[in-house]
């Protein structure tokens, strides 16, 4: 599939809501427990995509319209999400974080990216070139792997409870995306 920016922004501006449906006054059972060692709570996932919208995301897309290939992004901070969670509730996060993607998509909205915006590149840390339209693309599929990732880490609390059918539920059988 072609990658068209309205379809991302359209993906991108339903996470919040999501995301409040699925974790806004839950118990702490569902919200803060992970999947064992080393790995992320809902909370964490909600903490990292705050991290991610103040960090990553916009300020990337600036520096390459700004800078081209010519400024290498800054590495993002995976462990960045444990200061922007420190001493607030999910209720306080999820509403930063709508707040935050309100933001990020007006500003991204405002730019009117033409196509060749979109082949404009810049330089990652990790994967050296990158176009814009690749950015973009990536920040829509990030959302729904964390989406992804918290179903899964939810699935899990359920794992022993659900007994012989664990077998025949594929977010059990799903690993990954949560170490930290």
């Amino acid at each position: 599939m072609e990658h068209k920016p309205q379809d991302t922004i359209s993906l991108l501006s339903r996470t919040p809501a999501a995301l409040d449906a699925l974790l806004r006054d839950q118990p702490e059972t569902w919200t803060l427990r992970n999947e064992g060692e080393n790995t992320w709570s809902p909370l964490d996932v909600v903490g990292h995509l705050i991290h991610g919208e103040r960090t990553d995301w916009m300020p990337r897309v600036k520096l390459m319209l700004q800078f081209g290939e010519a400024r290498t992004f800054d590495p993002f901070d995976m462990s960045g999400h444990l200061q922007v969670i420190q001493g607030k509730s999910l209720g306080q996060l999820l509403d930063e974080f709508a707040r935050l993607r309100s933001e990020n998509l007006g500003e991204l909205r405002a730019l009117n990216l033409r196509e060749e915006d979109l082949e404009r590149r810049g330089r990652h840390p990790a994967f050296g070139l990158v176009t814009l339209s690749e950015l973009l693309a990536t920040w829509a599929v990030h959302d729904l792997t964390h989406l992804h990732q918290i179903s899964r880490i939810m699935a899990h609390q359920y794992r022993e409870a659900v007994g012989p059918w664990s077998k025949y539920l594929g977010v059990l059988q799903c690993t990954g995306h949560s170490s930290l």
